[in-house]
């Protein structure tokens, strides 16, 4: 008993030993991080989150520096094609549509130029092709017979032209499903007039109805951005330059000066509305529906030495903002921040952030995650 007694103290001693050791700050084997080696205490309010899990994640930072902004008036809009250029091609017959060539929006066409075909084989309608043939026929046969008939009195003249009409009606149909007729049996949608796909409005392969739209085409590779402007930023539209705006069906934001876009006029008198319209003109990319309603930044000028972060930078909660600052290579810090005006890209930040901080701007919502959980995301790639 005496001999286990004096192993445990022996074994207790070495421990405690070892540990005086590593906690001697003054050998210069203590407490100190190495190279590569990101441990380190932390405090309470510390986000941790190591250099490969950043990584991994898409964590990224910038160090803050002021810079130039260009600042901006916020407004509604809309985007709106020329009158009169917009052409609808809609679909003859019913059936299944199958494209000649890759149509994607913004595509050229030529006049005449045979866009898609619609074939309307093995469907309950049968194909209409051959059902304006059979009518138109008929249709023939009977008003040959009534010719015949007129001549010796034995129709009335009301019969004979109820007949010629019938015929001149299925003339008339036939013809016009015939020209449109393929080789291989479909129906052809042709474009009335040059220009380039504006939307693209059914997919290869889809069965489509009578009438249904299939294709918009615009004749013209520019579009307009009209934005409806407070009237109490009146006396700043002079210092219009250029604009950026957003649109609701896809998360990016579009610079007129990437688009060869141009300010055109801006309205001098606000008449009844409260508002001013501003318009501008830019190049059709295909990517962008006439029509749509966007969020429009208007440039007026730029800020010099202003310190600004990415909009992504920036979080809200409950009506207050926030930001991630790195504080150490493996640990980042929530901080409050009041902001200023935006352009839809970047935010004046007026109070929280300061020359040479070091602030999250990619992956903001992965350390926001961080911060809300207890253990890190999974499944985070």
């Amino acid at each position: 008993m005496k001999i286990i007694t004096y192993i445990y103290i022996l074994c207790a001693t070495m421990t405690l030993a070892a540990c005086h050791r590593g906690h001697d700050h003054g050998d210069g084997h203590g407490d100190r991080t190495h190279e590569g080696d990101e441990s380190h205490d932390h405090a309470a309010d510390e986000i941790v989150l190591t250099s490969g899990q950043a990584e991994a994640f898409g964590v990224a930072t910038t160090e803050v520096q002021p810079g130039a902004f260009e600042m901006s008036i916020k407004a509604g809009g809309e985007i709106q094609s020329a009158q009169g250029d917009m052409q609808i091609l809609a679909a003859p017959v019913s059936g299944i549509v199958s494209f000649v060539r890759p149509l994607t929006e913004g595509a050229p066409v030529a006049k005449n130029e045979t866009l898609l075909s619609i074939s309307s084989r093995n469907i309950a309608e049968g194909d209409p092709a051959d059902r304006t043939r059979l009518e138109y026929e008929t249709a023939e046969r009977a008003y040959r017979r009534a010719e015949a008939l007129i001549k010796d009195t034995l129709i009335s003249r009301s019969e004979f032209e109820q007949a010629q009409l019938g015929y001149q009606t299925a003339k008339v149909a036939y013809e016009a499903l015939s020209v449109r007729r393929t080789a291989s049996g479909g129906t052809r949608v042709s474009a009335g007039s040059g220009g380039y796909v504006n939307n693209r409005l059914v997919g290869e392969g889809e069965y489509v109805v009578t009438g249904q739209p299939l294709l918009t085409v615009t004749q013209s590779r520019r579009l307009y951005l009209s934005a409806d402007v407070p009237e109490k930023y009146f006396s700043q539209l002079s210092g219009v330059t250029s604009a950026n705006f957003k649109t609701p069906y896809a998360d990016e934001l579009y610079r007129l000066s990437d688009l060869n876009g141009r300010l055109v006029s801006y309205g001098r008198i606000t008449g009844k509305s409260s508002y001013v319209p501003v318009l501008f003109e830019f190049d059709n990319t295909g990517r962008f529906a006439p029509g749509a309603y966007v969020e429009v930044y208007l440039l007026v000028g730029v800020a010099r030495e202003v310190i600004t972060l990415p909009l992504n930078a920036v979080i809200e909660e409950q009506g207050l903002y926030f930001v991630f600052k790195q504080v150490n290579a493996d640990s980042y810090r929530k901080q409050e921040v009041k902001i200023g005006h935006d352009n839809g890209a970047e935010v004046c930040i007026l109070e929280g952030v300061a020359t040479g901080d070091r602030i999250v701007t990619q992956g903001t919502l992965r350390v926001k995650l961080v911060a809300n959980s207890s253990s890190l995301p999974e499944h985070s790639h």
